[in-house]
């Protein structure tokens, strides 16, 4: 009976775990909120991870007062947030804003900005140094 309602306690302590809002933002502060969304990004499938990140440093470019910014994002789900960082899109293009206004809509956007990303990710390569035993790098 002991290791029985020992069990029991484990299981509900596990379950009650695995049941935290583990995909939304905790926006207590600046800090909690940047680690949260690292950790929510890792967990995301590949093609939602450029978009989730664009939309959130966009929100976040477009709330300058922290607070605010704080009870915008507080508790929202990656898919919420990619929703804000839409309409934060499309009102920029709309007023004219030069570096939205070169996109014709949001998935063009994020379709460059996956290419950079592929491209930083190659470049970013270090150089081995030679085999012929030296130490030294070629600059």
């Amino acid at each position: 009976m002991r290791i029985l309602s020992t069990a029991f306690v484990f299981a509900i302590c596990i379950s009650l775990t695995g049941c935290t809002s583990g995909n939304q933002i905790n926006a207590r502060s600046l800090k909690t909120a940047n680690r949260s969304v690292g950790r929510i990004k890792d967990r995301l499938p590949t093609e939602l991870r450029i978009e989730f990140e664009v939309s959130y440093w966009t929100l976040r470019d477009s709330i300058r007062d922290k607070n605010e910014f704080l009870d915008t994002v507080d508790g929202k789900t990656p898919e919420e947030i990619i929703v804000l960082g839409k309409e934060v899109f499309q009102q920029r293009k709309n007023a004219g804003f030069e570096s939205y206004v070169q996109y014709n809509n949001w998935d063009q956007m994020i379709t460059r900005f996956t290419q950079e990303r592929i491209n930083q990710n190659r470049s970013s390569k270090t150089t081995r140094p030679p085999q012929n035993g030296s130490v030294l790098y070629q600059l």
